[in-house]
């Protein structure tokens, strides 16, 4: 059992430079210890900003195979993902890969059997899992300060225009795989409820990626109304319509960044609530992963979980494929 877990992470990608390496550092229980880049070792030098001591390596394979290192953070672009998450798990790493993990639902199957495989921590970065303010909405259902959940209505843009950026490029790229995690799968997180039926779906294409993605997915006892934009204006909202009230996130997915995170329970002619501040998503994930790494508990979002929005991903695709490219 690794009682101080040494992280490495693989790429310098822009999510790496901005949140996971302070992360990782900062989380309890481990820190960051090395990076490897896939040219230039200068590349290396925002990540010291947060870690001054740590190594920088040439080549992917080369931190992989490091004694020295026992956990890798993957922020590599998406369609890389399966293939660098086995190669580490099969090298004796913990893995925890950025969002989406995987591109289809054969791809979960196989990291799952890598894990089973490997025995190491394998697991998708999807941090909002571990914010309290989802915690707080889920206890406000499940004790029925709503009532019923009649209504859920998620959006998620974004002006992400860059043609080079590898979220405007295939293989991997689009909205829905982008930002469907979040979207798609923060319904299932609120509700615990899992996705029936997909009624309509459209996609704008663009260059033979989608670009805009708009749903209506069937619950047991809700409708979900999903938009997931990259060529939107900056904006991300969460609302749950009861039968007795309703709840609102107003920044569901990346608070500190674009807003302060907090929970409102709206009744008649009254409004409750519960305010975040502070809290930091992607240490508390980091840590969350070094416990389960060290067996004091289940890693939160285990890749079973991942499963299911990955699986309602695919059928958003299926349900507009008479608007593919």
């Amino acid at each position: 059992m690794t009682d101080f877990v040494r992280w490495g992470i693989i790429g310098v990608a822009q999510i790496a430079k901005d949140q996971m390496a302070f992360a990782i550092n900062a989380a309890r229980g481990g820190a960051l210890t090395a990076v490897a880049t896939s040219s230039e070792l200068e590349k290396a030098a925002p990540l010291q900003q947060f870690a001054p001591n740590i190594r920088a390596m040439q080549g992917y394979d080369a931190l992989i195979s490091d004694p020295d290192i026992d956990a890798v953070y993957i922020p590599l672009p998406n369609h890389l993902h399966v293939e660098w998450a086995i190669r580490a798990a099969r090298a004796g790493k913990h893995v925890l890969c950025e969002k989406p993990i995987a591109l289809e639902l054969q791809d979960i199957d196989r990291l799952i059997a890598a894990r089973q495989e490997t025995g190491v921590e394998l697991a998708e970065a999807w941090m909002i899992a571990h914010h309290p303010q989802w915690a707080k909405l889920r206890e406000l259902i499940q004790s029925g300060a709503v009532g019923a959940v009649h209504r859920v209505d998620a959006s998620f843009s974004a002006p992400l225009t860059d043609p080079t950026d590898f979220r405007n490029q295939r293989p991997g790229g689009g909205a829905l795989r982008d930002l469907g995690p979040y979207v798609l799968g923060a319904a299932r997180l609120a509700t615990g409820q899992e996705p029936e039926t997909v009624i309509d779906a459209t996609i704008d294409w663009e260059n033979g990626v989608d670009a805009t993605v708009q749903a209506t997915v069937r619950f047991p006892s809700f409708l979900l109304s999903a938009y997931m934009s990259m060529r939107g204006a900056l904006w991300q909202d969460m609302t749950l319509t009861g039968a007795d009230a309703s709840l609102r996130l107003p920044v569901p997915f990346n608070p500190l960044g674009l807003g302060e995170a907090r929970v409102e329970l709206h009744a008649e002619q009254s409004m409750q609530q519960w305010r975040y501040p502070e809290e930091n998503q992607y240490v508390m994930q980091v840590e969350a992963f070094n416990q389960a790494i060290r067996k004091e508990r289940d890693f939160p979002c285990p890749l079973e979980y991942v499963r299911g929005t990955q699986k309602l991903v695919d059928a958003v695709y299926d349900a507009a494929l008479p608007d593919a490219p």
